[in-house]
């Protein structure tokens, strides 16, 4: 699996992912630090990555688009350091793989994720 991580999420968190044996990006890693979240969204559809974010709006737009990818992570965690944000990513990524590959919307909280299948 492929990742593009939000400025919300720590650079530690696509260390992590990558030590793992993951592809993870960070959006500073690839100058969009300030791009729009329609662009992000875009440009992880193109390579197939799957969006890490603690940003609402992604689950909207994916939503509003109809379309059935990338999937996107959205942590909504009253915790967010890095720790708690690998911990809780590490249960999605090991109980939820295929619903990640086949495209969806999940959101991480402290005590549960939710899984919404694309296209909403």
């Amino acid at each position: 699996m492929k990742f593009l991580a939000d400025m919300g999420v720590s650079q530690t968190t696509v260390k992590w992912l990558n030590k793992q044996g993951f592809n993870a990006i960070h959006v500073r890693d690839v100058n969009m630090n300030r791009s729009l979240d329609a662009e992000i969204l875009s440009k992880a559809k193109d390579e197939g990555r799957i969006v890490l974010t603690c940003d609402l709006d992604f689950g909207g737009l994916l939503s509003a688009s109809g379309e059935s990818s990338p999937s996107v992570i959205i942590f909504r965690l009253e915790n967010e350091t890095p720790a708690n944000v690998i911990k809780r990513l590490n249960q999605v990524l090991q109980e939820s793989p295929d619903a990640l590959i086949k495209g969806s919307i999940i959101v991480v909280e402290e005590g549960r994720y939710r899984v919404r299948k694309l296209p909403v």
